[in-house]
């Protein structure tokens, strides 16, 4: 123990000769925290020998030191990223696995593991989707008498498998394309016999509200009648409350029926059992044309509701909402149908429309936010003892002259994750533009800012960036680059961290103006 001691003091003493000049780095090394994240992968080679192969993992460390778990006394030294090789008799062992930081501190971990030359048995594999991605799925297995696991997805016949531990963390995997595809779980122990579990999986990608159009993978197709012409188009008007990539356009040709129309008929009815109005982002040559909305059902066009909007604005986007409380909702619904301009004739005008969603009528909380809405619950959710609302601008100077803003404050003993979140609408629609800002007041520089977005039926998909402010009591704008994010895992929470990390010490901040970016 004292070689090891004096190893890692004489390498600490090389780096801080390195960094003399720099306390920031001195401090980055004497502060750092312990190892985290720690696990092992067991390996084992299928021929009765108990050879097993240790390859630990962690971060934030210099070293492992691995026991065994049976009569070997001293553990094994492996360096970060190597593995090593012990052998085992039949049995259950115990493997500790002890992680050592840069200063010293250490961290350490206990993992089962067993050593048998029998089949696994009992093998149970559990494939779960994706929840906000149609294209993803999660792997788990258990067995008794299992060592370790390995999976292929069906997808490439070249692909390696890949392998797993019990209780771990789940494999998961992305399909590039819908279909079926044998997914094949092999469990092994030390034998030479294994146990293979396959199942077949189904990527589909249906067509369900909400209606978006951004899904390349989705054929939204679209049933005309009445000599009217319906297209997936690039959106022609990226403005105003629509910053999607793709729309719906409807033609109303000339001499088209006053009632000409499209149907979109989608894969699963729609679910009326927590909300039952329908908003539509439309947009029209000419204010004062009805647009009318006729659900249907799948089998029997005389099993229907209807309701009419009237256009207010031309040549723009603006929301029509459609309130379907008085229809018969225990009937099943699986077609949308528009008609644009009802009760004219064609005259050739081209009409869009976007974003078909199920919604409860409030006034719509989209991105940019800007707290100058009298009308808009905000409905900020707070957590860890901090406590947001809206308020008058305490300081309209420089480039946040507005009158409202979002406060955050965060009490004296909150969490160092204490926040608040706003969950919009709808989702984020990153297919434009991929960056968000914010302008935020802080009492001083050098503070972190993170942003989370999260799925708002699952939390677990989510992103989040962190930014540093740069002035203090003076108002400045962040921006946080999502490019490359997944657009079909509908972020719709928007998290709000100030002084991330830090516990609260009673201080106000202030935000403003979440809006996407290029």
């Amino acid at each position: 123990m004292k070689k090891i001691q004096s190893i890692i003091s004489l390498f600490l003493l090389a780096f801080l000769i390195g960094c003399s000049s720099d306390d920031t780095s001195l401090d980055s090394v004497t502060n750092a925290p312990a190892p985290s994240n720690l696990s092992a992968l067991f390996t084992i080679t299928q021929d009765n020998s108990g050879r097993v192969t240790i390859a630990p993992r962690g971060e934030g460390l210099v070293k492992y030191d691995v026991y065994f778990g049976d009569a070997t006394a001293e553990p094994a030294e492996v360096a970060v990223g190597r593995t090593v090789e012990h052998i085992y008799a039949e049995g259950q062992y115990d493997v500790k696995i002890v992680a050592t930081a840069i200063n010293g501190l250490t961290s350490e971990v206990v993992l089962p593991l067993t050593v048998a030359f029998r089949a696994p048995e009992n093998l149970a594999v559990t494939i779960s989707p994706v929840v906000g991605d149609s294209f993803s799925i999660n792997v788990t297995a258990s067995a008794d008498f299992e060592t370790f696991f390995e999976v292929t997805f069906g997808e490439d016949p070249a692909q390696e498998p890949i392998p797993f531990m019990q209780g771990g963390t789940p494999v998961a995997h992305t399909y590039a394309n819908t279909g079926t595809y044998v997914v094949t779980v092999v469990a092994y122990s030390g034998g030479a016999a294994t146990t293979t579990y396959t199942q077949n999986v189904v990527i589909s990608n249906p067509i369900l509200m909400p209606l978006t159009f951004e899904n390349a993978a989705l054929n939204y197709s679209f049933s005309d009648f009445g000599n009217v012409s319906t297209s997936k188009v690039n959106n022609p008007d990226i403005s105003g409350i629509n910053l999607s990539s793709k729309v719906g356009r409807l033609v109303k040709n000339n001499g088209a029926e006053t009632w000409g129309g499209t149907i979109m008929v989608l894969d699963s009815p729609i679910d009326f059992s927590t909300l039952n109005k329908i908003r539509i982002k439309v947009w029209s040559p000419q204010i004062g044309a009805v647009v009318k909305l006729k659900l249907e059902n799948l089998t029997d066009a005389g099993i229907n509701a209807e309701v009419d909007q009237t256009t207010t604005v031309a040549n723009a986007w603006q929301y029509l909402t459609y309130d379907f409380s008085g229809a018969n909702l225990s009937q099943s619904y699986s077609k949308v149908v528009l008609f644009f301009d009802f009760g004219n004739p064609g005259n050739g005008a081209t009409y869009y429309f976007d974003d078909i969603y199920l919604t409860n009528g409030d006034e719509p909380k989209t991105l940019p936010l800007t707290f100058e809405s009298t009308t808009i619950n905000y409905g900020f959710g707070d957590f860890g003892g901090a406590f947001a609302s809206k308020i008058a601008n305490p300081d309209a100077t420089g480039i946040n002259t507005t009158a409202n803003v979002a406060r955050v404050v965060k009490n004296a003993g909150s969490e160092v994750w204490a926040g608040t979140a706003i969950t919009l609408t709808e989702p984020i629609d990153f297919s434009v533009y991929h960056k968000i800002k914010i302008k935020v007041w802080s009492p001083q520089a050098g503070i972190p800012v993170l942003l989370k977005l999260e799925n708002s039926a699952n939390t677990g998909i989510n992103r989040e960036i962190s930014v540093t402010t740069t002035v203090a009591n003076g108002w400045e704008e962040l921006t946080y680059d999502f490019t490359g994010i997944n657009n079909n895992n509908a972020y719709q929470n928007v998290v709000l961290f100030f002084d991330f990390g830090t516990n609260g010490t009673g201080a106000s901040y202030y935000f403003d103006d979440v809006k996407l970016s290029n």
